[in-house]
């Protein structure tokens, strides 16, 4: 007996005396916006943590420059928007994508169009007014530019009508939506609710309710990442897909739209903290996910055609080959 305990003690010792594993250190690109939401959970809810990650979040100001970031190695994993220079850095085989961001949703919000109040005074009062306008958002060739454009078109408006300007990021486009230099502005839900409870714009109207649903947003890495780091991207996604399951479980009713659930008050009080926004701006705009963060075939190869179309990218790309099989689960 005594001899047993010896051992089992011995044991003790010596599994104290083992080095712990640290946590793997991950750098994750969103735009400071709602369409990185599940990744403040998941960093929060300690999900990242749990899978043995030590996440740090890096902010910026438009989608593009993430995809860059990624391609340079400066981060390891970006979720954003779908932009033309995504799709080029992952054709030429920089990136990978594993899963999704933001779906449009009807009933949910996730890009806006709003006005300024010299539009409003001026008699804009639907998106068929737009034209002869001018319309700012961040940068070309990202979802703002492509859903405009789909949106115009629904009402009859061509895109050469309106004057688009990219000014670069989204406190440029406040600006000047705020300041009378823009007619109109394409953003995301807390940017746009930023401006209108302040009464510097009006809301015209959300893609979720003007479009079909479909993926708008993607969850991507750099290629050697994927290919040399399995692990790492198999447990970023374990908890990003945990993450998504609890906002989905937050705000999505019975029926498939909105109706926010218990939980849906921390969430955005969490969400509102991290985006540096009162909660008044945060909780009108909440934002649809995927409770999978599935990627899907059908609305990625449809962006990438709109883009081809405009001249934003060169030659034909068949989005089956961006989207990493290993590690997303794929929708139609």
């Amino acid at each position: 007996m005594l001899t047993r305990s010896f051992a089992v003690l011995a044991a003790a010792v010596l599994f104290a005396a083992m080095p712990v594993r640290a946590a793997e250190h991950i750098k994750i690109g969103v735009v400071r916006s709602l369409g990185g939401a599940p990744i403040l959970v998941a960093h929060d809810r300690g999900f990242f943590k749990a899978e043995g990650l030590d996440d740090e979040i890096i902010f910026f100001d438009s989608a593009q420059p993430i995809a860059v970031a990624a391609t340079s190695g400066d981060i390891d994993f970006g979720t954003t928007g779908m932009t033309a220079a995504f799709f080029t850095l992952a054709n030429q085989g920089a990136l990978k994508m594993i899963g999704a961001g933001t779906w449009e949703h009807a009933g949910f919000q996730s890009i806006g169009f709003i006005i300024s109040k010299q539009a409003d005074a001026g008699g804009v009062r639907s998106f068929k007014d737009l034209k002869g306008r001018s319309v700012a958002i961040t940068q070309t060739g990202t979802p703002l530019h492509y859903n405009l454009a789909r949106v115009l078109e629904k009402y009859g408006v061509d895109l050469k009508d309106v004057r688009v300007l990219a000014l670069q990021s989204n406190p440029n486009v406040a600006s000047a939506l705020s300041g009378g230099q823009a007619d109109g502005a394409v953003q995301t839900a807390a940017n746009a609710y930023a401006l209108v409870n302040k009464g510097d714009a009006k809301i015209l109207g959300w893609v979720g309710d003007e479009l079909p649903g479909g993926q708008s947003e993607a969850t991507f890495t750099p290629t050697k990442v994927a290919n040399e780091r399995p692990d790492t991207v198999k447990h970023f996604l374990a908890a990003l897909r945990h993450a998504d399951k609890v906002w989905d479980d937050a705000f999505v009713g019975p029926d498939g739209k909105r109706g926010d659930q218990a939980g849906a008050a921390d969430l955005i009080a969490l969400a509102a903290a991290a985006l540096q926004q009162p909660i008044e701006v945060v909780k009108p705009g909440i934002a649809y996910y995927d409770p999978q963060a599935r990627a899907s075939l059908s609305d990625t190869q449809r962006v990438i055609d709109w883009y081809e179309a405009q001249g934003m990218i060169k030659g034909h790309i068949d989005a089956a080959s961006l989207i990493d099989t290993r590690y997303a689960i794929v929708a139609p």
